[in-house]
């Protein structure tokens, strides 16, 4: 049978990472790293065998803020803040690092992001930092015959809500995750 795949997910919390690689694995995989763990098992992923590999993020990987030059505010006049950039920072460096380094050779992105728009725009924040072409190229993580990146839709972490999202993987929802950046940005030019 042709060559393994590789294939990386992604929760929003250790305890759903733990939950995923138990039930997908039956129990039998092996883990390094504590926080977040690294879980990895052999499965098959869309009819193709697959080294699975299953992590998390603690919530947001970056934060919203106005770049260094906007930042001394004795020098900035704050009415011009309002139409500043603004830029993303990584606020969890080590994360970034993590899904940077587990991420190499990564074939398909499986998103396990809470189902709320906070966890749709964690989603594109794991896409940045594990598969970035597919930042820029939307047909990688849209449905249809290129789709490497996908998004798991579960309301429970139990082992048959897990399988059964499996069975339904669909695609990130990226109006929603603009929606909170877009969000994320005024709340910052607001409390100015």
């Amino acid at each position: 049978g042709g060559k393994m795949v590789t294939v990386m997910m992604v929760a929003e919390k250790p305890s759903i990472c733990n939950a995923i690689a138990t039930a997908l694995s039956g129990g039998k995989h092996e883990t390094h790293g504590r926080t977040p763990p690294v879980h990895t098992f052999r499965s098959n992923f869309r009819g193709q065998s697959a080294n699975i590999k299953v992590t998390s993020v603690v919530g947001h990987v970056f934060s919203t803020d106005f770049p260094s030059a906007y930042q001394s505010w004795d020098k900035v006049d704050p009415g011009t803040l309002f139409d500043a950039p603004v830029e993303r920072v990584a606020e969890k460096k080590g994360i970034v690092h993590l899904l940077q380094n587990e991420g190499k050779g990564t074939d398909y992105l499986v998103l396990w992001l809470d189902c709320d728009r906070e966890g749709e725009n964690i989603c594109f924040e794991v896409i940045s930092c594990v598969m970035p072409e597919a930042m820029k190229r939307k047909e990688l993580r849209v449905g249809g015959a290129q789709q490497r990146v996908f998004r798991a839709k579960f309301s429970a972490i139990t082992s048959s809500d897990i399988n059964k999202a499996m069975q339904s993987l669909g695609a990130p929802n990226e109006a929603e995750s603009l929606s909170v950046e877009a969000r994320q940005e005024l709340d910052l030019k607001v409390g100015v």
